[in-house]
């Protein structure tokens, strides 16, 4: 979206706006005028201004005094302004318009070239905000419209789905002795990737409500988010790797109850990834560094290449054959995205059947 850029002046003397306006008319920019600091104040309110033009010799409120409101206020604290003055040409006048946050100090008389040069370099600067804002705003939508096209693809694709995976197991369980070997064989084909589609599907629900779900962030107790995760996970796991748990790990500041998804995500991985092992060993820590904790999440199992680390993190995205381990390929993703959101990083490091160690660095909780 093109923007004309605006150019607010302000001075209480007609015959200097005119003076400005005829050295600038040759610019694609569009010029407001201000006779007084209210009245400057007032065009704030309306307009968005890429560049103030600042007298400093004014009635009822000064130059300096416009600039010190301009930058208190939100909508104008990033104003860049430059003071064009005559009579307060000192260096102590130049310095206290710096100080009040001018961007620049123009003394009359002035060559036209110099304000010409100043004004287009602050129009070059609003213009590559405007254009990187317009970016992320196209960016955002584009996100949003994915996330609702995933959820109503996945969603509407779970009735099919069911009735596919329905009357296969009919055909295996009404009409077992009609259907020859082979029949049976390809039937349960059917059934078993009907059922792999199906937590492919409600793995992309979960992951693509993530993104509409608020975060409710509080202080956490992660040492008992991390214990009440391994009892989630097993429950459902036969061979329990040995644990290593950092006992008064820092708390954290997050959502809790996505930040318990972190932490089984994490974990349920190690374990998978270190079953093959004689001796599997996981481990859980955390260490505080300034206004974060970094927490870690250690195996001893398969490990991976980090030349394919970039890849971890990708939705579907595994490093693994099925035959190897089962899954997605989501959890992952899964987790980066609710670190993300709770204002963190997660990263990895592995080596081939040296193991592997999984990070995620979140805001520490208040002392």
């Amino acid at each position: 979206m093109t923007r004309r850029p605006k150019i607010l002046i302000v001075d209480d003397k007609p015959e200097n706006l005119v003076a400005i306006e005829t050295v600038l008319r040759d610019l694609d920019v569009e010029l407001i005028r201000a006779y007084s600091g209210n009245e400057a104040l007032r065009a704030t309110l309306h307009h968005d201004f890429a560049l103030a033009l600042l007298d400093i010799q004014m009635p009822e409120m000064d130059g300096y005094e416009l600039a010190g409101i301009l930058r208190e206020e939100e909508r104008t604290a990033r104003l860049p302004f430059i003071f064009i003055s005559a009579v307060y040409t000192d260096n102590l006048n130049i310095f206290k318009g710096y100080e009040r946050g001018a961007f620049s100090f123009i003394t009359k008389p002035f060559q036209p070239e110099i304000l010409i040069n100043k004004v287009k370099f602050f129009i070059s600067i609003y213009e590559q905000e405007a254009a990187l804002s317009d970016l992320n705003e196209e960016l955002k939508q584009k996100n949003e419209d994915l996330e609702a096209f995933t959820y109503s693809v996945s969603h509407d694709l779970r009735a099919p789905l069911r009735a596919v995976h329905s009357y296969a197991m009919i055909l295996m369980e009404d009409h077992e002795k009609e259907l020859s070997t082979e029949c049976l064989r390809l039937t349960g084909n059917i059934t078993r990737n009907a059922e792999r589609m199906a937590s492919l599907i409600e793995s992309l629900l979960e992951f693509s409500r993530l993104g509409k779900q608020s975060i409710k962030a509080r202080a956490v107790d992660v040492n008992l988010l991390i214990k009440e995760a391994l009892e989630v996970i097993q429950a459902t796991v036969k061979k329990l790797p040995e644990f290593r748990i950092q006992q008064d790990m820092p708390c954290a500041n997050g959502d809790r109850e996505l930040l318990k998804q972190v932490f089984v995500n994490l974990l349920s991985n190690a374990i998978k990834y270190s079953g093959k092992k004689d001796m599997p060993v996981v481990e859980a820590g955390a260490k505080r560094e300034g206004s974060e904790v970094i927490y870690h999440i250690r195996d001893n199992g398969s490990g991976f290449d980090m030349q394919y680390m970039n890849k971890l993190f990708g939705v579907f995205s595994r490093l693994h054959r099925d035959t190897e381990y089962e899954g997605i390929g989501i959890g992952l993703a899964i987790v980066q995205r609710i670190v993300t959101r709770s204002g963190g990083r997660v990263w990895g490091e592995g080596a081939i059947d040296q193991g592997a160690t999984f990070y995620v660095a979140l805001p520490a909780a208040d002392d």
